[in-house]
């Protein structure tokens, strides 16, 4: 009889040590589980033993080149503590609300023109830290090859928006081929122009159709940007405007934060990354041209 006893006693004991075993197990699950936080992030090292916490930067970016060329950065960013979150949006309104919102830390994406609308129509409170980049117009031959051999009577695509088409105009002035009134400015139209000794006509488009229009027009002026969006060979633009141009210094592409952010550690890590040597070396590299730097 005392031997069953026992026997009952000792499964009981093992019962009670297993009960144990499995809610120490859950709780440390579950601790597990909510560990962490949103801005940080834990880098191992697999040689220590030790752990980094890496500050988190998320930064709003059009695809090309802007995204491009922050990811180039995630690296050098790491190893100054912090771990560079690129996301990507393909319109212009999102990453200035989520900057002004609070959900990314910058933006990088637009020039200063925009975002001074952009702060006037919605109330926002957003504002460059730095330029980094341009992206210069460029007369691509469509059935006419070269400058030289431009008809009489030839065809040019231009943009059709306010801005994109003085650039294009005063491109093509800077080619000899146009000349516009001596105070133009960024607002001429092909109304404006004061002598066209080829007698050119000009095809106005949005600006992200001038590719498509190559092969109907003689040549046709694209923004950068959209010159890489349709594939076109670098190598193939026969004129583009000069980083020292007037088109340059304003609308060259910038990091936007929120009012309030510029002094932020992040901010001005982001800023001196963008801005180094490695990125001008990037650009250089990888765009020839289409993309040139403005620091």
């Amino acid at each position: 009889m005392k031997a069953r006893n026992t026997a009952r006693i000792t499964i009981k004991k093992a019962l009670t040590l297993s009960l144990s075993a499995l809610l120490a197990l859950s709780l440390s699950l579950l601790l597990a589980a909510c560990g962490g936080t949103d801005d940080t992030v834990t880098n191992e090292s697999d040689t220590t033993g030790s752990s980094t916490e890496l500050t988190v930067i998320k930064v709003a970016a059009s695809p090309t080149p802007h995204a491009e060329i922050l990811n180039n950065l995630k690296d050098d960013l790491a190893a100054q503590g912090y771990d560079l979150q690129v996301v990507e949006y393909t319109d212009y309104i999102i990453p200035n609300t989520a900057t002004e919102d609070g959900e990314v830390l910058a933006n990088y994406f637009q020039h200063q023109p925009y975002l001074t609308d952009f702060n006037a129509e919605n109330g926002t409170n957003l504002v460059s830290v730095g330029a980094v980049h341009f992206e210069p117009l460029g007369i691509y031959p469509g059935k006419t090859a070269s400058l030289a051999d431009l008809p009489d009577g030839a065809t040019i695509a231009v943009p059709n928006d306010t801005t994109n088409e003085a650039r294009a105009l005063q491109l093509l002035q800077a080619q000899g081929l146009i000349t516009l009134p001596a105070d133009a400015d960024l607002t001429v139209t092909p109304k404006d122009i004061v002598e066209n000794p080829k007698n050119l006509s000009f095809v106005e488009v949005e600006a992200a159709a001038v590719p498509v229009q190559l092969a109907d027009v003689d040549l046709g002026v694209i923004n950068g940007n959209y010159a890489l969006g349709a594939n076109l060979d670098p190598a193939s633009v026969l004129a583009s405007e000069d980083v020292n141009s007037q088109a340059a210094q304003t609308y060259a592409n910038i990091l936007v934060v929120k009012v309030g952010s510029e002094s932020d550690p992040a901010v001005q890590a982001l800023l001196t990354a963008l801005t180094s040597a490695k990125t001008r070396d990037f650009i250089s590299t990888t765009y020839s041209g289409v993309v040139v730097p403005v620091f």
